[in-house]
């Protein structure tokens, strides 16, 4: 990854460079084009002063007087501070300003005499060997009477051109040298002008990645940073009102979901957990944040679960199905799987909602039972009515005594339909009445019901000799519907009386606790098998059938004891030891709650 340096150390070297490279090429084109210029208005003047010279000389060319031209060339350049030679057309030297003549090599080669024989004028700069210094040469051709006699050249030493070149040069780098740092200054300058606001940018970027949507970006006075400024903030400011709008929809979810009894999963086409609700985890004994990102197999135990995913998953309609967990019992949950789908109709998971219907299935089932044992109650009675009637139109009625006989056994089979009737009906109008809270609760004493109850049931116990003794303090009371209340401890007491041995007691008690107000009917029958206790207040269960039906019940009297309880805001539970007798208890809240 490569080093990161501020903008402001991209920008101001560039700027510094540019400004360098301007500098410097303007400091060579410069000095190169004064050079030129210079070395021109030396050339052109050099040729002037040869064009004048050659007014002089030219008439010592016909016939060619070398005393005569070398003196003149002497006196002229002295006069003029310029080397003057004057060379014949054959190239060999007759006069010049610096040197003997006669000392001179033949010129013909020289630049500037090749220059002047082709063209009008020849020059040339070079070291002069004669002078051993740099000379500029200019020469001219010298015509007599249209013919070529001969060559003027001028030289001049170009030192001073160089000295006032490199005098130029100092200028123009200094002048240069000033441009280029205030250059660099201002370059500086802009440089951090537009690096502060881009800071400031950045800052205020910092704030909205932390979640800071109030901070606002300062508006630069620079037109496209001042644009991206306010585009920020208009971005900021939408943003934060889209987060807040997301927020409460979430929010919003959230509450329906934790609000929501069902339990809703979400799980995506890997089977994940996508989502997942408190009352789902409390199902599965999960927390709702560890299942999320977990496959279904993971966080639940459960193959008909982890069944119904997969099925619910590979369906694109709505799936239905009842799910059993253990823990803590039996619960039965009624799950629902419905496609989840995303924008633009792509399938991403299912939706698994969960409702708990134990109760429901269990209600049911006591319907499916009740309805069974109604008909089988009544159904045989009402088969042997019809049986033994059936017997007596064959010809029983001539026999008096099978006549009687037969009819004591209609009777008692009448007896036992009359009374199923009568529990069904007054357990029926218990909840009917409860539904409608037509039932009145008033304060009155509990010692008073139960001696009621005992008097209504000792006719039955003194046939059996089973004695009946009570505890309970005279001030004792509650607030109750005495009618029902009776009812509730005479069924009691006649199930106490049918499953006790002879010459047995029973107990029957009532105190106040720190919580409620407790009735105790203890008998010491035989006793109630463990696996029964949790059904023995269902409609028509019974623990012994053949028994039950034998002694008389209908198997409605403790579910007709349980609403009456219910109807008091109290509950009803038993407590029993094979052998050893049974222990039915009403809990009835206590008049200071």
């Amino acid at each position: 990854m490569a080093n990161k340096r501020p903008l402001l150390w991209h920008l101001f070297p560039s700027f510094a460079l540019i400004i360098l490279v301007s500098v410097v090429a303007v400091t060579w084109y410069a000095s190169t084009s004064l050079k030129e210029f210079f070395l021109q208005q030396t050339a052109s003047d050099l040729k002037a002063r040869a064009r004048l010279f050659e007014r002089q000389a030219v008439t010592y060319f016909s016939p060619v007087d070398e005393n005569k031209i070398d003196q003149l060339c002497k006196r002229a350049g002295e006069a003029a501070s310029t080397r003057i030679t004057v060379i014949l057309s054959s190239g060999r030297v007759v006069g010049d300003s610096m040197e003997a003549p006669r000392s001179m090599d033949n010129h013909m080669d020289r630049p500037e005499i090749v220059g002047a024989r082709t063209r009008a004028v020849g020059s040339s700069t070079r070291h002069s060997r004669t002078l051993n210094r740099k000379m500029m040469y200019v020469a001219v051709p010298v015509k007599r009477e249209g013919r070529l006699v001969g060559y003027i050249r001028t030289a001049i030493g170009v030192e001073t051109i160089d000295i006032a070149l490199r005098e130029v040069r100092l200028r123009i780098a200094f002048s240069a040298l000033v441009i280029a740092i205030f250059g660099a200054i201002l370059s500086f300058l802009a440089a951090r002008r537009i690096a502060g606001p881009i800071k400031e940018i950045e800052k205020s970027a910092q704030c909205f990645a932390r979640g800071e949507l109030d901070c606002r970006v300062p508006v630069s006075n620079l037109t496209e940073i001042g644009s991206l400024s306010e585009t920020l903030n208009q971005m900021a400011g939408e943003l934060q009102e889209r987060i807040h709008t997301i927020t409460a929809q979430r929010n919003e979810l959230e509450a329906v979901l934790s609000s929501m009894v069902e339990g809703v999963l979400a799980v995506d086409m890997d089977e994940k957990i996508m989502n997942m609700n408190h009352a789902a985890a409390r199902f599965f004994g999960c927390s709702p944040d560890a299942a999320v990102g977990r496959t279904i197999q993971e966080v639940v135990r459960n193959t008909d679960l982890q069944r119904f995913v997969g099925k619910a998953l590979s369906s694109e309609v709505r799936v239905e199905q009842d799910i059993a967990l253990f823990s803590d019992g039996e619960r039965i949950l009624g799950a629902h799987g419905t496609p989840l789908r995303g924008a633009g109709e792509h399938r991403e998971g299912t939706l698994i909602v969960l409702e708990d219907v134990t109760r429901l299935r269990r209600l049911e089932n006591i319907r499916k039972d009740f309805v069974a044992n109604v008909s089988h109650e009544i159904k045989t009675p009402v088969t042997a009515i019809k049986g033994f009637v059936e017997t007596l139109g064959d010809g029983a009625m001539q026999n008096p005594e099978d006549a009687k006989r037969f009819l004591g056994i209609i009777d008692r089979h009448v007896d036992r339909l009359e009374a199923i009737i009568e529990d069904l009906l007054s357990l029926s109008r218990i909840e009917q009445e409860e539904e409608k809270e037509e039932i009145l609760l008033a304060n009155h004493p509990i010692r008073d019901v139960l001696v009621s109850a005992i008097q209504v049931c000792q006719p039955k116990a003194k046939r059996k000799n089973v004695a009946i003794s009570l505890s309970c303090s005279e001030d004792l009371s509650a607030e109750i519907n005495a009618t029902l209340l009776e009812q509730a401890i005479v069924n009691l007491l006649d199930n106490a009386i049918k499953y006790s041995h002879v010459d047995s007691e029973i107990r029957v008690s009532a105190k106040q606790n720190d919580q409620d107000i407790l009735i105790d009917v203890r008998d010491q029958g035989m006793g109630i098998e463990k696996q029964h206790l949790s059904r023995l207040f269902e409609r028509f269960y019974r623990v012994d059938k053949a028994r039950s039906r034998k002694l008389g019940g209908t198997g409605l009297g403790l579910a007709i004891v349980k609403h009456i309880v219910q109807v008091h805001r109290g509950r009803v539970a038993v407590d029993s030891v094979p052998g050893h007798g049974s222990t039915f208890s009403i809990h009835l809240p206590s008049p200071r709650q």
